[in-house]
């Protein structure tokens, strides 16, 4: 029987002749283990230089794992090719895993939904962080944008006070003067005292009586209403031309592009407002004097008429006027009739072009209709016409002292001298004034200009 020690000790054995040992001998001397695995160490070298594996039976090689995996159980040994796992290592990790294999589990489950939630919820955070900023500079954009058309809406009203207000008023006064003219009844009256029979002088007195009442109600109506028609002109046309020029800032090629307002529309669009003093006088006076005739038919010369009274009859007149015909009949006054707009006034001019021009002016037309036939419209008209009545009754009550009351016939030349107060110049008309003052009326023009096409 060979012995492991002299073995080891005698470092010439070869491999050959160690891989000669038999299981048997392997089993019959444990206490020789150390001595192998001694010779082993010692020729560490020679033996990494072969494969050891083809040396040894198949018997032998297993026991030689199996004597390496009891004598070092943590250690790991590389022979050659040949790596030597602790088993009892392996076995420890197993049983830990066995163990607590559902607390590692349930650990592990916990931390990556963990890191999950948290990579979710760091995602939405800088999503929230980036609208938020977005929504900051949106409404720093807003603000710039009201801030400049808050400008360019007072800069509106101002043009329409200091430039295309004082043109139409002066336009519609001389008419109203051409149109009803009563210093020649006056006249009459005055050179024919002792020559005129008693049924000439009541005729004259009635027809003056008639006619100051229809210039006077007419001026009233006609200078509030053109007052507000000519403001919703300018800020249509203003809030147009805001717009286009809105969208084309930034890109002078975006800006070539766009549907512009052709000068020559924008002129004929705001000298549409003399309509009411050509086209529409005429047969505003005669539904007028009709309005007048039918309240004043009642009342005579001789009676007395109070600052109440007056009132009372000036506002009868005007709802009398407003409400004969159809719905909105007095739009019509102001402005041409929606169908002539569409129509091109040349003839010659090419179609293609003159539908282009006539649809944007025709437009514009349009937007100012539905305005003054809106609901809003009709109540601002209500609200100016009657105070402009109490202003009027209050210029006549300075110069005729009405708080006492006074005949009809000694009140008509009182009238005549306060007609001319209602179309005086807009920077001294106190109708005016009252007019833009009013609250109601600077909402709607307001709400008006900020109803923005899209």
């Amino acid at each position: 029987m060979v012995r492991f020690d002299l073995l080891a000790k005698s470092h010439a054995i070869s491999l050959n002749q160690f891989s000669s040992i038999t299981l048997d001998r392997f089993s019959s001397r444990i206490s020789a283990w150390p001595e192998v695995i001694t010779f082993i160490i010692h020729r560490e070298e020679e033996i990494g230089k072969s494969e050891l594996k083809s040396h040894l039976s198949p018997e032998n090689f297993l026991y030689l794992r199996a004597a390496f995996a009891v004598l070092f159980p943590s250690k790991l040994f590389v022979l050659s090719n040949l790596k030597f796992v602790a088993m009892d290592s392996l076995v420890r990790i197993q049983g830990f895993w066995r163990k607590h294999r559902r607390k590692i589990l349930v650990t592990t489950t916990c931390l990556g939904s963990g890191y999950l939630l948290y990579k979710l919820y760091n995602a939405h955070t800088r999503k929230l962080a980036d609208l938020e900023q977005e929504l900051a500079k949106e409404r720093e954009n807003d603000e710039i944008i009201k801030t400049q058309m808050k400008v360019h809406f007072e800069n509106i009203q101002m043009i329409a006070d200091t430039a295309t207000l004082p043109h139409a008023m002066h336009h519609l006064s001389s008419r109203i003067v051409e149109e009803i003219d009563v210093s020649s009844i006056m006249e009459k009256l005055s050179k024919g005292k002792g020559m005129l029979s008693a049924t000439e002088k009541l005729q004259l007195w009635n027809e003056l009586k008639i006619l100051s009442f229809t210039r006077m109600v007419l001026s009233l109506w006609s200078v509030t209403m053109l007052s507000l028609y000519i403001r919703v002109q300018v800020n249509i046309l203003g809030r147009h031309l805001y717009i286009d020029t809105a969208r084309g800032l930034g890109s002078s090629h975006l800006l070539e592009e766009l549907d512009l307002i052709d000068r020559d529309d924008e002129q004929k669009f705001l000298t549409s407002a003399d309509y009411l003093a050509t086209s529409g006088m005429p047969s505003l006076i005669s539904n007028m004097k009709s309005a007048v005739k039918e309240v004043l038919k009642g009342k005579q010369l001789k009676d007395v008429l109070t600052t109440r009274t007056l009132q009372e009859t000036v506002i009868r007149i005007l709802d009398v006027f407003m409400s004969t015909g159809s719905p909105h009949h007095w739009v019509d006054y102001l402005m041409m009739a929606q169908d002539t707009t569409m129509l091109p006034r040349d003839n010659t001019t090419d179609v293609s072009s003159s539908y282009a021009t006539v649809s944007k002016f025709h437009q514009l037309i349009t937007e100012t209709r539905e305005v003054l036939t809106s609901t809003d419209f009709t109540n601002v008209a209500e609200i100016s016409l009657k105070s402009c009545t109490v202003t009027l009754v209050e210029e006549i009550e300075k110069l005729a002292g009405l708080a006492t009351g006074m005949q009809l016939a000694k009140l008509l030349p009182q009238i005549e001298k306060t007609i001319p107060e209602i179309s005086a110049k807009p920077d001294k008309n106190r109708f005016l004034q009252l007019i833009r003052d009013l609250p109601e009326v600077q909402l709607f023009f307001t709400l008006l200009y900020a109803n923005m096409p899209q």
